[in-house]
């Protein structure tokens, strides 16, 4: 019998963990625990930036959430992007891997299939979140040099990824049969543009799960992550035999080298992951201050990741 253990991304992700914990000390499957733990973040409207409703909208005042699940037993996944007025993309998620043949719905779509399967429309706003868009909409800032974002080499605006300005939180859970399951989910980046899809509902990208290689999930800009497939390369590297942090550390090294060769410095992206064992592994590019929870019985610790630079 495996010893149960919960991973999740930055500091709101201890609320994850408890959460998840306590449903795998009961002998609950990975995936049921891992969905339970992000679901408590989506239900927490005082993270404004990142996870759920009243998180920061897009450039249109439209906030739009990601998600996708993954089952380690049978690699059966789901995922949904750019869902409105539905207050729990990962459950939506988890209803198109057990109800569809397929894989991923979006938009318009993907709020049809959630109103069939009986998920209530909801005003997904808060008036902080509203007050905060109004001040900070990037389209509304003077142009001054001082209000303007960096523009970085390949002629986008950088967007900085720490503890106060993130977009995820991934769920990796390892239950008593030594099954694995995964979930993230997210609102996206603040103010992107509108359609804007990141890595969080793509799976290979922000979220893979096997029972025979491990689980690995991401955080940071998407972009950079889809762009070297970030979670299954870990799965693979842990497939072949890499430990937990080295295949974290690897990830971060590729996500450097791909923004090197497009002439922008550093990437800002981070990586959990997490092997049939319990082994944990967590690593983040340079400058990103990424901090994650673990939880192994009764204990919660939140961790701060090691840091890999454009050199290393």
């Amino acid at each position: 019998m495996a010893e149960p253990i919960t991973i999740a991304t930055w500091p709101f992700g201890r609320t994850a963990v408890e959460t998840a914990m306590k449903l795998l000390a009961k002998g609950e499957p990975a995936l049921d625990a891992a969905l339970a733990g992000a679901q408590a973040v989506e239900d927490d409207t005082s993270i404004r930036n990142s996870v759920g409703f009243g998180s920061l909208p897009d450039r249109l005042g439209r906030l739009t959430l990601d998600a996708c699940v993954m089952d380690g037993r049978t690699l059966a996944c789901g995922a949904v992007a750019c869902v409105e007025h539905i207050k729990h993309p990962a459950a939506l998620a988890r209803r198109v891997m057990e109800k569809t043949p397929h894989v991923l719905l979006v938009g318009e779509g993907a709020k049809w299939f959630a109103l069939q399967q009986g998920f209530p429309l909801e005003v997904p706003y808060t008036a902080e979140s509203i007050k905060e868009w109004l001040e900070s909409h990037p389209d509304k800032k003077k142009p001054d040099a001082k209000d303007k974002a960096p523009v970085r080499a390949d002629g986008a605006s950088s967007i900085n990824v720490d503890e106060f300005n993130h977009d995820t939180v991934t769920v990796l859970s390892l239950d008593k049969k030594g099954h694995l399951g995964g979930v993230c989910t997210t609102s996206g980046l603040g103010y992107k543009l509108p359609g804007r899809v990141g890595d969080s509902p793509i799976i290979g990208a922000g979220l893979y799960v096997d029972d025979l290689a491990g689980a690995a999930g991401a955080t940071g800009v998407g972009e950079e992550i889809i762009r070297i497939g970030g979670s299954l390369f870990i799965a693979e590297q842990l497939r072949a035999g890499k430990s937990p942090q080295e295949a974290c550390e690897l990830a971060c090294k590729r996500a450097n080298a791909a923004s090197g060769r497009r002439g922008v410095h550093p990437a800002r992206v981070a990586f959990l992951a997490l092997d049939p064992k319990g082994n944990v592994g967590a690593a983040c590019t340079e400058k990103t201050g990424f901090k994650y929870a673990v939880g192994r019985g009764d204990k919660v610790e939140l961790l701060t990741a090691k840091e890999i630079g454009p050199q290393a």
